[in-house]
């Protein structure tokens, strides 16, 4: 579970289907700091430790600052301008990578999607008859993923230009036709102020793309009640808690299906008092699933946050693949666990993308089947 105590949800802002609820923190974290280093627009690979390559459109690195001794970190400079030189293809030794003693740069939202590329990667444990040679040998490789630029989502560039940054602000709740988009939290303000303008070359789920388009984000009016206001302390004691009904509805309703994302956490890497996560979630149907990459320290508190939503496509795809790795990649009892039959279950891989894995014998003898 996400805890996001110590930050305080403050009254959104809305631009068309684009809606920013600002988190204010009433203490910083000054002994974990974090900047950016962008890149610029070519592709970038990132050796990984199993051999294997990653491959993706990479504008920025993140830069996490530390001291060990609990004193405040020195914030390095951000460079918000291109690259003095070019590469088609921009190569990274890994995702994470210490640059020195209390500095360790790592790639933001992409730590969090080659975990949920590389999930059961190697594919069946067992050889099963329905599956293929190539699904034996090479398992899911190569696996790809879809995901679109902050700047192809219409309206999101305008929104994040025009929104009042709030005093003591350390995140944001991003919202695109009143869904969720993507959670960012930082540990001090005046990162969250030099860091601001990244939203908009992150990652956004196929999800969040067409809603831009549809949906636009619904108005949520505070009412006073005129019979109990007299005077202005009476109103701001109105607005107050006009205040305070909107942050519950946000953090109870509208955040609710983030805050109960992480089913699975790994830890990637230790910085002082504070540890790197990345997370999955369960893959239930018809609900909400994040993906994402958090910094704790010792007591459990967020320091870094950042997600992704997944779209349906790869929520399915990431819960046919858990059931099959639970049930030791056996079409058969998978299925049983399921409610369905074998091929039934055999055409929902090959529609979920994963065809190529199974025979094409027994592909054809399920389309029979089920005719």
């Amino acid at each position: 579970m996400i805890d996001l105590a110590g930050l305080a949800t403050c009254p959104a802002q809305t631009w068309g289907s684009v809606r920013l609820v600002p988190l204010v923190r009433a203490e910083p974290i000054t002994d974990l700091r974090l900047n950016a280093k962008v890149y610029g627009d070519e592709l970038s690979m990132a050796s990984l430790p199993d051999k294997t390559l990653y491959t993706a459109y990479v504008p920025h690195a993140f830069v996490a600052s530390w001291t060990d001794d609990g004193t405040p970190a020195a914030a390095y400079g951000t460079q918000l301008g291109r690259p003095l030189r070019h590469m088609c293809i921009r190569t990274h030794r890994r995702m994470v990578r210490r640059v020195d003693k209390n500095r360790l740069r790592f790639l933001p939202l992409h730590l969090a999607l080659e975990g949920f590329l590389a999930l059961h990667f190697g594919g069946p444990s067992m050889v099963w008859e329905e599956w293929s040679r190539q699904a034996i040998a090479h398992g899911l490789s190569p696996r790809v993923e879809e995901a679109y630029s902050g700047a192809e989502v219409r309206g999101l560039d305008d929104a994040l230009r025009v929104f009042e940054i709030y005093p003591g602000q350390c995140g944001l709740l991003l919202y695109v036709g009143d869904t969720l988009a993507s959670a960012f939290v930082v540990p001090h303000p005046d990162d969250y102020r030099a860091l601001h303008p990244t939203l908009v070359r992150d990652l956004y789920g196929e999800l969040i793309y067409e809603y831009a388009m549809f949906y636009p984000a619904r108005d949520f009016l505070a009412v006073i009640d005129e019979t109990r206001v007299s005077s202005l302390e009476d109103l701001r004691a109105q607005a107050v808690r006009a205040e305070r009904e909107w942050a519950d509805f946000h953090d109870s309703v509208m955040a609710a299906g983030l805050l109960l994302a992480p089913a699975r956490e790994e830890e990637v890497y230790r910085l002082g008092r504070f540890a790197l996560r990345r997370f999955l979630p369960s893959f239930e149907r018809q609900r909400e699933n994040h993906i994402g990459e958090t910094i704790v320290d010792e007591s459990g508190r967020l320091a870094y946050l950042k997600t992704f939503r997944l779209s349906e496509a790869q929520s399915r795809r990431g819960y046919l693949l858990s059931v099959l790795a639970e049930h030791d990649w056996s079409l058969p009892t998978a299925a049983s666990a399921l409610g369905t039959d074998v091929a039934t279950l055999g055409l929902r891989l090959e529609r979920a993308g994963f065809g190529h894995l199974l025979r094409q014998d027994m592909l054809d003898a399920y389309r029979k089947a089920k005719r």
